[in-house]
């Protein structure tokens, strides 16, 4: 698939709290919606980024990776996989240590780019499914 042996878990539990959760809106039908949920209820720290730049339970939004002000662990994907790759790059430019494309995104020249860059990642995997599969 397209995860290399145990990076799910190194993601979760040792990359860093902080999770900017792209395409992250205050519309409660859409999946990023309750996957944030789940990563706060499991100790991390979510960053909505979407053009709207709302804020989303209880946390602050931006309108792109780049006007985060401080510093991300993980970059974690909610967009169509032909808009996946640049974001999986501004990932590499803001100094993420890791990027996961969701369910259903895939795009692997960016997979092989990210992975070069230094950077754990993870395409077509849900960390809402995978955080109890760990417990």
């Amino acid at each position: 698939m397209y995860a290399e042996a145990g990076i799910i878990r190194r993601i979760i539990e040792e990359t860093g709290d902080t999770w900017a959760v792209v395409g992250l809106s205050s519309n409660e039908g859409r999946a990023a919606y309750g996957v944030a949920e789940v990563l706060q209820r499991h100790g991390k720290r979510i960053v909505p980024v979407h053009p709207r730049a709302e804020t989303v339970h209880g946390e602050k939004g931006y309108a792109s990776l780049a006007e985060i002000p401080f510093p991300v662990d993980v970059v974690d994907v909610f967009v169509n996989s032909d808009l996946a790759g640049a974001v999986a790059d501004e990932a590499v430019s803001i100094g993420a240590k890791a990027v996961w494309f969701q369910l259903g995104v895939v795009d692997e020249g960016a997979y092989e780019r990210t992975r070069a860059a230094g950077l754990s990642m993870v395409m077509d995997r849900c960390p809402a499914i995978e955080i109890p599969r760990l417990r």
